[in-house]
């Protein structure tokens, strides 16, 4: 597993709000561990066990918090979002419509912290039979041992389900969010998919707009020795027009999916065709 493991310690940023609470409710019936909630002027309340402070500040001195994952209306996110990159070594950004210029001071201040973050606009993460810090239905992922990368959150959960299905268990699900702009990207996953002793296989899951696959693949070829089955949505996606993500545009031949699947391919990265080929080609290695 990555990222997510028996050691991650998280509050939740934006905990009083609906989606606030109703995911951190579905977190810690998963076992994950939430040990904090922040909401500026609602501290001293608590959330079933989880105690509510004022700033991340605060939530520190009091608990062994590391991890946040943010919740806050798309207006307010980036000042979430610096607080917790300043404190803490990984940061999830559930919240969508973040401005690209806000999401661009962001990333510019992660990387000046070397702090991980993880989004925006993203399912979240997770590694099944440790916990999860997203917003993933978890009853169709199972614990094992293929890593599962993607922009999209609706594949994600497509893909897990026929990996469960099929007797295939995930490592980890890393959801890195379809903006334009986000955190850590496609290479960093797969180094650490590499990494990571618990996971043999990868998958990655990608979709039209920019050049984030093609980058990924560029990576693969390179250093990752394990093997790595993708499948690129948007085959039929006609040129120019966006489809769904704020980040899934493509302008001439850069960014379409047969641009991608033609990156992927010459790293000996096995394609599928539909989603339902993932498992087959899982099987064959």
């Amino acid at each position: 597993m990555i990222l997510l493991n028996k050691d991650t310690k998280c509050l939740v940023q934006g905990i009083t709000g609906n989606q606030g609470s109703f995911h951190t409710l579905e977190m810690l019936k998963y076992n994950t561990e939430i040990v904090a909630g922040v909401t500026p002027g609602k501290g001293g309340q608590s959330l079933e066990t989880v105690p509510i402070f004022d700033s991340i500040e605060e939530a520190k001195e009091k608990t062994d918090v590391n991890s946040s994952i943010i919740f806050v209306p798309a207006p307010f996110a980036k000042d979430a979002a610096f607080e917790s990159i300043k404190n803490l070594d990984l940061v999830i950004i559930i919240t969508e419509h973040i401005p690209v210029h806000d999401s661009m001071e962001i990333m510019a201040y992660a990387e000046k912290m070397g702090t991980t973050v993880i989004g925006p606009n993203t399912p979240g993460i997770i590694s099944p039979g440790v916990g999860k810090l997203g917003i993933m239905p978890t009853h169709i992922f199972k614990e094992g041992n293929v890593g599962v990368i993607s922009r999209s959150g609706t594949l994600t959960y497509e893909v897990a389900s026929q990996l469960t299905r099929a007797g295939i268990g995930q490592s980890t699900c890393v959801g890195i969010g379809g903006d334009p702009v986000i955190g850590t990207n496609y290479s960093k996953i797969l180094q650490m998919f590499e990494d990571d002793d618990g996971t043999d296989a990868i998958v990655l899951i990608g979709e039209i707009g920019g050049n984030a696959e093609e980058r990924a693949a560029e990576y693969i070829k390179d250093n990752i020795s394990k093997p790595v089955v993708s499948y690129i949505a948007g085959m039929t996606a006609p040129p120019g027009k966006r489809m769904g993500h704020a980040g899934a545009i493509i302008q001439g031949n850069s960014g379409t999916a047969q641009h991608k699947i033609d990156a992927l391919s010459k790293v000996g990265v096995k394609i599928a065709k539909m989603p339902s080929e993932i498992v087959n080609l899982i099987e064959s290695f």
